[in-house]
């Protein structure tokens, strides 16, 4: 576990998410999942914050990606699902013709809803870092972080 310094806020706010194919359509492979991922990590040129830690799927059930994202408290859930259903479906759309005539007259390619659950600190940690708050400022702090 890693946490995330910034300036005015030290955080840990990993996700575990799924994102289903529109329609349930079972079109990822190798191939386009290896693109997908590129055009993943290419995100974080935008949005230095958002940091993708695992990403797969399933090839028995290739209709949905799960995500292990790192999501900055200061922006939204729905709006990196936002971000990431819109960047990858205009790419991927763009690299592979055949999802355009899938999905011919609309703009996405992943369903509207999504499943989303927190990655947790675990309590031992919560416990020592509010034990120790104070020590921290002064560096005496042996946190767990």
């Amino acid at each position: 576990m890693k946490f995330v310094k910034l300036s005015h806020c030290l955080y840990y706010c990993d996700y575990h998410m799924a994102i289903t194919t529109k329609y349930r359509h079972q079109w990822l492979n190798e191939g386009i999942f290896a693109y997908l991922q590129v055009k993943l990590t290419e995100i974080r040129k935008h949005y230095p914050l958002i940091n993708f830690k695992t990403i797969n799927y399933d090839p028995k059930q290739p209709d949905h990606i799960h995500l292990l994202i790192s999501i900055p408290p200061t922006m939204s859930v729905g709006s990196v699902v936002r971000v990431v259903k819109s960047n990858t479906s205009r790419e991927l759309k763009q690299k592979f013709p055949f999802l355009k005539k899938l999905y011919w007259g609309t703009d996405g390619i992943w369903s509207d809803g999504y499943f989303v659950s927190t990655v947790g600190v675990n309590e031992q940690t919560i416990k020592n870092y509010i034990e120790n708050q104070g020590k921290e400022d002064s560096g005496q702090a042996l946190l767990d972080l």
